[in-house]
């Protein structure tokens, strides 16, 4: 339905969660290298428990193999620099919610070659630097699917 793209994730916890979300919304999980853990890191196994069978998760060294590879209908990156908020789109089938790492988000550069138009933010307390990374994939992911009426669900 949707893809979750984490762009050089460092956190193995963090992407353990992400992929029970994933097995529970049918969602399909894309790595970009280079990831901050190996995939058999104790801690990513934990946080996904018993899920990793159930969950479609790729790993590619560049996003541009990403990219090439699934040619995502759309590619939203999430940054607390970005204009619109994730509210602000209708969401369809095969969009692609693309993260950076939990230390530096996305990159300027990644930034502005999706283009402002694509660049979306969680609303949050202006004092507050960012949500934990699987707390944000997993807001997107809810409001895009709720927009499709839970398409799948139980």
């Amino acid at each position: 339905m949707f893809h979750i793209v984490l762009f050089e994730p460092e956190i193995p916890a963090n992407t353990g969660n992400i992929i029970r979300l994933c097995a529970n919304t049918g969602t399909q999980l894309h790595l970009i290298h280079p990831l901050g853990f190996d995939m058999d890191d104790k801690k990513l196994r934990r946080a996904g428990l018993d899920y990793h069978e159930f969950a479609a998760v790729q790993e590619y060294d560049s996003l541009n193999a990403f990219l090439t590879k699934v040619k995502p209908a759309r590619i939203f990156g999430v940054s607390t620099k970005g204009q619109k908020y994730v509210h602000d789109i209708a969401y369809q089938e095969g969009d692609a919610f693309l993260f950076g790492p939990e230390t530096r988000g996305l990159p300027e550069k990644v930034r502005e070659d999706l283009g402002s138009e694509h660049v979306l933010r969680i609303p949050m307390q202006p004092t507050n630097r960012s949500l934990n990374l699987s707390n944000a994939v997993t807001l997107l992911v809810y409001e895009a699917w709720r927009q499709l009426d839970f398409k799948g669900s139980i």
